[in-house]
């Protein structure tokens, strides 16, 4: 049998191991993808200290894959060799569970997950779900692709399902792996975008973005700049802090609304008060393949690019450690 590399996660907290193993063999309703890259993310934790309830190890992690199909499985017919695909952290649906059947295929009962409930990209090829497949425009390459799978499809997809309309304000708490995106996004869908983050230092860049205007929260708190500034639409929290993400909510206006989309641990602390106004507090669980397929198409459109730096394979272990210390700007992409 012929072999690839990949990087697998064999016990809770140990480290990515580089191994060989056989390439993998799609079943019916499969397609297998030669990984040109994928993306690290935060989530990836999840295997590498085995905290998804039910995991099973060893696992390959990584669900910011893009690459081209070189197989596919019986009963396929969407998919062929040699397409350019991509897959992110939705891993498959089952079409038959409540959720599935209106259409909303990210909330389905028993879905998969990429690189958790299957093995994932950190390796040379990869057997998916061939429903959870988006096809990458040809202005893309592999490592802009990647990132777009995970935090691309998580801000442009609650962005435009939001209801802020254009002319909006709209405010992107932090400006890291997910807010440089999101910044992005808002502000070639044509809101009044507004960077809040910490320290003069990320302003030129948070414009650079697209940002119209910038809050330093050591200068003044997030509520406090927002309401200078007119109040919120609607503020997107992309940093994983709650109470920097429970700062914004007095920033609203009234029927305002706090999108969440970082995954944040701890309570979120919020006064009754604050929401008789008509504000309102909610999250939103990333996309389907169609809403990758659309994210990348917009970004491709509009010119959105993730800030990318790239490791080699076998230095995963680097990667995932430079992600989880945030010495990466802004997102971390290993290629075979």
């Amino acid at each position: 049998m012929a072999k690839m590399r990949a990087v697998q996660v064999s016990t809770a907290g140990g480290p990515f191991e580089l191994v060989e193993r056989e390439i993998p063999t799609p079943l019916a309703g499969q397609v297998r993808i030669k990984v040109e890259a994928c993306g690290v993310c935060h989530s990836d934790a999840l295997v590498k200290y085995a905290a998804m309830p039910g995991i099973d190890l060893p696992r390959v992690p990584g669900h910011e894959i893009a690459g081209r199909i070189d197989a596919v499985g019986a009963g396929v017919t969407a998919w062929m060799e040699g397409d350019r695909v991509g897959v992110g952290w939705h891993g498959g649906h089952c079409f038959q569970c409540g959720a599935c059947r209106k259409g909303l295929f990210i909330n389905c009962a028993r879905a998969k997950i990429t690189g958790i409930t299957h093995d994932g990209g950190y390796a040379e090829y990869v057997v998916v779900p061939s429903e959870s497949v988006a096809r990458i425009p040809d202005q893309l390459d592999p490592v802009e692709a990647g990132p777009l799978l995970c935090a691309g499809v998580t801000t442009y997809n609650s962005l435009r399902n939001s209801g802020a309309r254009s002319g909006d304000t709209v405010a992107i708490q932090g400006i890291g792996g997910l807010g440089h995106l999101g910044v992005q996004y808002a502000a070639k869908m044509g809101f009044r975008t507004i960077a809040i983050s910490r320290g003069a230092d990320k302003e030129q860049f948070a414009r650079q973005l697209g940002a119209h205007e910038y809050l330093d929260t050591q200068v003044v708190s997030a509520a406090e700049g927002l309401r200078k500034l007119g109040g919120a639409d609607l503020v997107l929290a992309t940093a994983p802090s709650s109470e920097a993400i429970a700062s914004v909510i007095d920033g609203l206006k009234p029927r305002g609304k706090l999108l969440i989309v970082a995954a944040a641990h701890e309570p979120i602390s919020v006064s009754p008060l604050a929401l008789l106004s008509g504000r309102t507090i909610t999250g939103w669980p990333s996309g389907s393949a169609f809403d990758s397929e659309e994210t990348m198409n917009f970004s491709a459109l509009s010119g959105v690019k993730a800030r990318t730096e790239i490791f080699k394979l076998e230095a995963a272990e680097e990667a995932f450690s430079s992600v989880m210390h945030n010495r990466v700007r802004f997102r971390a992409v290993l290629v075979p």
